[in-house]
């Protein structure tokens, strides 16, 4: 197929591209935003085909995609490592899939450096803006802009309709308007009974600056464990969080941890489409309960859902947040306290996550 370099042609909400090229790689929650976009924009146009190219463990979270989606897992450690590996994906995309355009989500070296040489081979690009300059002057430390900026997924969005893609986000859950089967994560909990609600609880995230401390979130769990009707389902990976979580799970009733193995996204998923709440961090889980339609009571501290990274659909009242004139001090909550406490988040009560949480349900109609 002649790769066309031409202007984008639109006609009746359809670009002229048949194989389109999307890249997100890192990091997972930033991927997780990308399926409620990536999903709607592929039933919008059955007759295009997307590859979406990603970190493989992001790539087992596109469940239930559309047919005309192909989701590779791209191992840009080893096997497409620098340059020369790019050079040869690259090579190996536009032999297999006839790639006609590039939509780069990421914007960072490495999709440049694909999406140059991609235009070397004829392939048009566009390219995600992140807004930087709005993100530092939310974030500085003098004279911030306290404005909400434009969210991660309408950047996404953007992106297509720069490249021709009409649609409406038609996206509910990776279920659709269903849950998931039971049988999926049965040898993790059994059935939920009718009067039960299921509580997941994520106390974890990349950066200090966005952990509630685990003294206090432990606090939450063992107030949450005595409520009746109740089971707590804690998630966390690798060695430390897996201790901490058996620790807890250990000490207090009607708790399962999901730490102790790894199950896998789609088992967990699974899960999640079943309980009534999830309580995180700003975290990955907090965009992962979203693709399963999941309310999530997220904890905000040196971050800020101004910054754009809230929870698709998520209702901003269920954020938990303190006002303080330093926040938010970063985007992604890796940079240390300026005032060495991190008050932003020892300032939170645990009475306070558990009375959002007990919103949250009512709102749900479940209390």
């Amino acid at each position: 197929m002649a790769k066309n370099n031409a202007d984008i042609s639109v006609n009746s909400g359809t670009a002229r591209y048949k194989n389109v090229l999307v890249a997100r790689f890192s990091a997972l929650g930033d991927v997780a935003m990308t399926i409620p976009v990536v999903y709607s924009v592929c039933r919008a146009n059955p007759t295009t085909r997307f590859v979406m190219i990603t970190q493989p463990v992001a790539s087992t979270l596109f469940i239930n995609a559309p047919s005309n989606l192909v989701v590779l897992g791209i191992d840009t450690k080893v096997k497409y490592h620098g340059i020369a590996g790019l050079l040869k994906l690259k090579n190996e995309l536009i032999s297999t899939y006839d790639i006609d355009a590039f939509v780069d989500l990421h914007d960072v070296l490495r999709s440049w450096i694909l999406a140059f040489f991609l235009r070397l081979a004829g392939v048009k690009s566009k390219r995600l803006d992140k807004g930087r300059s709005g993100k530092r002057a939310l974030t500085r430390k003098h004279n911030k802009r306290m404005l909400p900026l434009i969210s991660s997924r309408a950047r996404y969005r953007e992106v297509f309709y720069r490249m021709g893609f009409s649609f409406e986000e038609s996206f509910v859950s990776i279920y659709g308007t269903e849950k998931a089967p039971e049988d999926i994560f049965a040898d993790i909990t059994p059935p939920k009974h009718s009067n039960e609600k299921w509580i997941a609880i994520a106390p974890f995230a990349k950066h200090q600056g966005k952990i509630y401390p685990l003294e206090m979130m432990e606090k939450v769990v063992a107030e949450l464990s005595k409520w009746e009707n109740v089971h707590i389902f804690l998630l966390g990976a690798g060695e430390h969080e897996g201790k901490v979580l058996r620790k807890w799970a250990d000490s207090y009733p009607n708790i399962t941890t999901l730490a102790d193995k790894r199950h896998g996204f789609p088992k967990e998923l699974a899960l999640l489409s079943h309980c009534d709440v999830m309580l995180s961090m700003d975290s990955a889980n907090m965009h992962i309960a979203s693709l399963v339609k999941l309310p999530v009571v997220s904890v905000w501290g040196a971050t800020h859902p101004y910054c754009g990274f809230m929870g698709w659909h998520q209702d901003e009242r269920n954020a938990v947040q303190l006002n303080m004139a330093c926040r938010p001090c970063s985007v992604f909550g890796n940079k240390p306290c300026m005032n060495h406490d991190y008050f932003c988040l020892k300032g939170i009560s645990p009475q306070l996550i558990i009375t959002h949480l007990r919103n949250a349900l009512r709102k749900s109609s479940i209390l």
